[in-house]
């Protein structure tokens, strides 16, 4: 692995900044959009600076960062869903951004460089003790950085949040790219560690799979996508289970997240094992805010189909909290396949560690 010959690299005063406060020598500028785009918006058409943020939706089971390169995007996933998407600036010529698999080393709220004159770096998620790191930076549009990955203010703030040391962060380019990683689509195409998922496509006859025991325990989540035809079960961050799908109707379904919660259910409701008990509420999302608490449209429900015995098998695992995202976008788009570069993540010797 190449060493990259800094710490941890400035916020650059030249990126282009979707919304920076001017501000003096010594305070911290902000990047970036305040508020996330609606949850309708695409993730491909995130322009410079803007986020995707849904992160009250899947509050349960492990994290993971996508990071392409070549598209100047980052994916979080919670639990195996999409619950952030964000413009990026990665390393610029001269300077790159390593690709490989890495975890966060550690966290610093307020951090500046010791050695590009004070440079505010906040909301810092070290990744390597050679000097790459997620934190808070300019958005041209473009790798601008000298190797770290710059985010939107409050998109870094919202990661930072909900983040710990050991969450694994996957950066990947066209060359070095992991199964399904340089465009990832909703569903995360890594493992938590940066195993690559392997996929086996539906055979001709094939209605259903589930593997329960693939993840014994932990929280559920399920992804119903009416672009891909199907509907997966996550269990602590691992697929267990996929059914084809169908929806009647010519109209698309719209993106919702819901979570099983208790209280009886004025709704009849396929997955909820006992509809005088549980029900499916609506969590307020970007876009659709308004529509936290509510239930579900009975003729929204009516119109999806799917096989009867995996819903009994996925009603056999509910527990309070459960999310389900309904979309009408596809699961994960195509890419190609590579190995991808594993990043020794060991700390340096005492006399390196005082660097900062």
């Amino acid at each position: 692995m190449r060493r990259i010959n800094h710490w941890l690299c400035p916020i650059l005063s030249v990126a282009g900044v979707a919304s920076q406060i001017p501000a003096q020598a010594d305070s911290v500028p902000f990047w970036g959009a305040q508020t996330s785009v609606a949850i309708d918006t695409p993730t491909n058409r995130l322009k410079k600076g803007e986020f995707l943020w849904i992160g009250d939706a899947v509050t349960s089971g492990p994290l993971l960062m996508v990071v392409s390169i070549t598209e100047q995007r980052g994916y979080v996933y919670r639990n195996g869903i999409l619950i952030g998407a964000t413009s990026v600036s990665t390393g610029r010529p001269g300077h790159p951004t390593p690709t490989g698999v890495f975890t966060v080393l550690q966290k610093q709220q307020e951090h500046r460089s010791t050695i590009y004159d004070n440079a505010p770096m906040p909301y810092m998620e070290r990744l390597t003790w050679g000097g790459v790191a997620l934190h808070a930076g300019g958005l041209p549009g473009y790798p601008e950085s000298h190797g770290c990955i710059h985010l939107p203010s409050e998109f870094a703030r919202l990661l930072f949040g909900i983040s710990s040391t050991g969450m694994t962060v996957v950066i990947a380019n066209d060359a070095t790219e992991p199964q399904r990683v340089a465009h990832p689509g909703y569903l995360a195409p890594v493992r938590v560690g940066g195993v690559p998922v392997e996929r086996v496509p539906f055979a001709q006859a094939e209605e259903e799979r589930w593997h329960p025991e693939l993840s014994p325990s932990g929280p559920v989540s399920i992804v119903l996508s009416q672009g891909s035809q199907r509907v997966v079960v996550y269990r602590n961050g691992t697929e267990i289970g996929r059914a084809r799908l169908t929806v009647s109707g010519a109209t698309p379904l719209v993106n919702h997240v819901l979570v099983l919660t208790d209280g009886p259910s004025t709704a009849p409701d396929p997955y909820v094992p006992d509809a005088a008990k549980y029900r499916w509420l609506r969590i307020g999302v970007p876009g659709h805010l308004g529509e936290a608490g509510t239930q579900v449209d009975p003729t929204e429900l009516a119109r999806i189909h799917l096989p009867a015995t995996f819903v009994l098998q996925v009603n056999s695992i509910l527990t309070l909290g459960a999310t389900l995202f309904v979309t009408d976008e596809a699961l994960s788009p195509k890419t190609k396949a590579a190995v991808v570069q594993v990043v020794d993540a060991d700390p340096p010797n005492a006399k390196d560690s005082s660097q900062h």
